[in-house]
């Protein structure tokens, strides 16, 4: 299979690529991305077949359809990393909370948050291809808060890479923010912007993009990729919990397969909603995917007028941060599917210049035929959590926007739903203690030990342990000394 550009190529660029290339250079012409050139389709037959296959199997059947080339032993040495969660025969559980709604846990990894899901085998492919070619990489990251861990994680201490991780000082968790700072393998580097998630993500585009950074590089004999879902060696692993998900719910006897579920996702950079679009587009039975957003509500706005609107925007900082975003890289790929590679990159590049498009009627027909879209401000959040709590059920801050968007965006009431779960309590555990109990201005450990007493749970030992490690990352930095704090480190 080859991969191909989502605003159309500028004759620097290959017309077409491969899974490797397109991993190792995601950035394409205009300063676009790569998206897969078709996509295999998956009927009834697949899912039947793979109704009691284990993820592992399901992961390795995707990846095969999919052509990439990537070798056998690689693919297998990646999705081993799976072996490592909660439960290796079931690394995601899918838990009934009511009749009609279930929750698929996608954070039961070494970092506690979905991100682990991609990010995991991920990091073995991207360092197995550099040792093939004997190239030596910085991956970049830029994080809202479990990006950053994931990453960090998955490639500390691969041969043949380096990290550099951005961060918004303030704009994480005091959890995901230690996940990150306590790291010390040397190939490491986290940074903390003074900034929002955007100006990291700004700063890591701009990166990517830039000539002149690459050829500092390249004087240093270092390949330049990304960690973020703007590569789709990310997306490509994020297709498949949607389809176990599915599958899990058949084996549950909840539904028939081939019986049309919603998808219902917590989305910020949107790569979560991607996955399940493509699963949708290879033949996985969806009614539509529910997108739910905090008060930086600009993909509600989006789903719901065809309005893309900076001009007046400024990130919001709520109770769930990873969502703080109002450039959600991942919609540049459903346009192109949609609308083509021009259209794409008029729209792209308008907002750019413009800071706002306006989708047509049509246009936003085709938008409203797959997505549905509400926002839940934080007192709506900590309501649905409380509520949850009081019937057996605890989630974070993140997963409850998601019930919000099932009480209002649904238009077939009788099908089932599939809520996808970000993050682990423990990763923002004030925001969930003060919905809980009312305390208030906790510190994590405190409001850990709240939980876990109200819980009756463990608070497990991997965040445990966080706060009695030393800090090993101090770089905090200004957005314009972003550059400079990279080439120090390299």
């Amino acid at each position: 299979m080859h991969f191909i550009e989502t605003r159309g190529n500028d004759g620097q660029h290959p017309q077409k690529v491969s899974f490797s290339e397109a991993i190792l250079a995601p950035i394409s012409s205009f300063g676009g991305l790569y998206s897969p050139e078709s996509l295999p389709d998956l009927v009834t037959a697949f899912l039947t077949t793979h109704l009691n296959s284990d993820y592992k199997t399901l992961a390795r059947a995707v990846l095969t359809a999919f052509e990439i080339d990537i070798d056998t032993n690689i693919i297998d040495q990646a999705l081993s990393l799976y072996d490592a969660f909660d439960d290796p025969s079931n690394p995601v559980p899918v838990v009934k909370v009511s009749d009609h709604l279930y929750v698929s846990e996608l954070w039961h990894g070494p970092t506690r948050a979905f991100k682990d899901m991609a990010l995991q085998p991920f990091g073995t492919v991207l360092s197995s291809i550099a040792q093939k070619r004997g190239e030596h990489y910085l991956i970049l990251a830029a994080t809202s808060g479990d990006t950053g861990p994931a990453a960090l994680e998955t490639f500390k201490n691969k041969e043949s890479v380096q990290v550099a991780c951005m961060y918004p000082v303030g704009g994480t968790s005091d959890v995901q923010r230690l996940q990150m700072v306590t790291e010390d393998a040397k190939n490491l580097k986290v940074i903390g912007v003074k900034g929002d998630f955007d100006d990291t993500q700004n700063a890591l585009k701009q990166l990517l993009a830039s000539k002149e950074f690459k050829d500092t590089l390249k004087e240093k004999n270092i390949h330049l990729s990304a960690a973020n879902s703007v590569n789709f060696g990310r997306i490509i692993f994020q297709i498949i919990y949607h389809i176990h998900s599915y599958l899990e719910l058949a084996r549950q006897k909840a539904i028939e397969v081939g019986e049309k579920v919603y998808l219902n996702v917590p989305s910020g950079n949107f790569g979560n909603a991607l996955g399940g679009y493509y699963a949708m587009k290879m033949g996985l039975p969806v009614e539509k995917i529910l997108i739910a957003s905090n008060k930086n509500n600009i993909l509600t706005e989006l789903i719901n007028t065809g309005a893309y609107d900076l001009r007046n925007a400024d990130v919001v900082a709520t109770t769930s941060p990873a969502m703080d975003i109002l450039k959600s890289s991942n919609i540049e790929r459903i346009f192109f599917d949609l609308f083509g590679s021009e259209r794409t990159k008029e729209l792209m590049l308008k907002l750019d210049k413009d800071k706002h498009y306006q989708l047509s009627e049509i246009e936003l027909a085709s938008i409203q035929s797959i997505f549905a879209a509400d926002f839940c401000d934080d007192t709506e959040g900590k309501q649905y959590i409380k509520e949850a709590f009081s019937n057996g059920y605890l989630m974070d801050p993140h997963t409850a926007t998601c019930f919000k968007a099932y009480d209002t965006c649904r238009d077939n009431k009788s099908l089932k739903t599939i809520v996808y779960s970000t993050a682990e309590w423990t990763k923002f555990s004030p925001v969930i203690a003060n919905a809980l109990t009312g305390e208030q201005d906790t510190h994590d450990i405190d409001a850990l030990k709240s939980i876990a007493k109200e819980a009756g749970i463990e608070i497990p030992a991997i965040i445990n342990s966080l706060f009695d490690k030393e800090i090993a990352q101090k770089a905090i930095v200004e957005k314009d000394g972003i550059e400079k704090e990279i080439l120090s480190f390299l």
